[in-house]
């Protein structure tokens, strides 16, 4: 996959296009991705480099279920294959692929991380902050259907100590 050209390392993007990547999901589903594509994700390029060079690649992934890895797949391809695209052109994409339901939205930020794409991970948790913004505690409870265990003595406590949170 390496070669040397006057003492540095170029990696040969035929072989890392005509290799594919298997990665598997948590029901044992299988996703491939052309090599060049799948090491995106630090954890995937790890086992790569841990395994041999002839070694068929097939990388379990028991933390990611079949649906989340398929977006997955979906980000690390589009990505990949627009490199060279304008950030905005990007970023537009970008804003379409985090338009999902909470949960695999969730769904996404843990596979983000457990594969370690940092791109995905930042544009998944930024989404979600972007969806907390200027809301109150009571209005993220609801919004995130979180149950507020906190009794209004602890409650009234917690206000107080981050007062300083709300001046403005």
């Amino acid at each position: 996959y390496q070669r040397r050209v006057h003492g540095e390392s170029l990696l040969c993007q035929e072989a890392l296009m005509s290799r594919v990547v298997k990665l598997t999901s948590r029901s044992q589903e299988i996703v491939e991705l052309p090599e060049a594509v799948a090491i995106q994700s630090v954890t995937v390029k790890n086992f790569l480099e841990g395994a041999g060079e002839g070694d068929e690649a097939v990388i379990p992934l028991p933390n990611v279920d079949t649906p989340t890895l398929q977006k997955v797949a979906q980000y690390l391809n589009f990505h990949h294959a627009h490199k060279d695209s304008t950030e905005e052109a990007r970023n537009a994409w970008n804003a379409e692929f985090v338009k999902v339901e909470q949960g695999p939205l969730f769904d996404l930020i843990l596979a983000a991380n457990y594969m370690d794409i940092k791109p995905l991970l930042d544009l998944t948790c930024q989404h979600v902050a972007s969806m907390i913004k200027g809301k109150t505690p009571e209005e993220i409870r609801q919004h995130f259907n979180i149950p507020n265990d906190f009794t209004p003595e602890e409650e009234e406590e917690v206000k107080r100590e981050n007062a300083w949170c709300e001046e403005k």
